[in-house]
């Protein structure tokens, strides 16, 4: 019978792991952040009804989005194999499982921020417009200020997302819990590294839920008190 790995031991493994994974969290979404909302964005403003109408331009970025949106992530990771040794110069570990969980969360964040933004009151905008704001004054200080609580909360989301993501980058080199659970835990049959593995990340995914709904409530106060 194989003897289970010491305590001591298995906890020198998750600090370092989830080091990594935090890392990979961290550094995605905020590249996902970044980069998705200005999808979110021209999706909102192409739209039908939406402040520039471009129809074919919409359907042309809905049909991107989406087409992210249903590449499941492991598939994603080997597609973009030859890219991230392109850009990082190697294609395994956390920092190189940055790239495709990055690109696989823009098309995620894009249709998160869109539909925030469509859940703005036509009045609201409809008032902006009236007295000749610009469209992007309005996307600024209209669109973007009305909905920042629930954009928050789509972040937040997005960035428990990644944190699967980011196990399942561990299962190709991309390290991590994801690579422990895996590689120490399930494949040596060692059940205390991988129930500790499980715990940690459930135990990281509440508190970024819990982290991110403080925010967007705390955000939401300030909001209605400076009305």
């Amino acid at each position: 019978m194989r003897k289970a790995t010491p305590w001591s031991t298995v906890f020198d493994y998750l600090v370092t792991a989830t080091g990594e994974t935090l890392y990979m969290v961290a550094v995605s979404t905020l590249i996902a952040t970044l980069l998705g909302i200005p999808v979110g964005v021209w999706l909102q403003l192409t739209a039908p009804g939406g402040l520039r109408p471009r129809p074919l331009l919409h359907k042309l970025l809905g049909f991107v989005v989406d087409l992210g949106r249903a590449m499941p992530f492991l598939v994603l990771l080997v597609l973009l194999t030859s890219l991230t040794r392109l850009v990082i110069g190697q294609s395994i570990g956390p920092t190189a499982a940055i790239v495709p969980l990055s690109v696989g969360a823009i098309p995620f964040v894009g249709r998160l921020v869109q539909n925030v933004l469509s859940e703005v009151h036509v009045s609201v905008v409809e008032a902006a417009v009236t007295t000749g704001a610009t469209t992007t004054r309005i996307v600024r200080s209209v669109l973007l200020r009305e909905s920042l609580p629930a954009l928050i909360n789509a972040i937040g989301v997005t960035a428990i997302a990644l944190l699967g993501y980011s196990a399942m980058a561990g299962v190709l080199g991309g390290g991590g819990l994801g690579d422990l659970a895996v590689r120490l835990g399930y494949q040596r049959f060692d059940d205390r590294v991988l129930w500790s593995t499980v715990a940690v990340l459930a135990v990281i995914a509440t508190l970024i839920q819990f982290a991110f709904n403080r925010a967007a409530r705390a955000v939401d106060r300030r909001r209605h008190a400076s009305v």
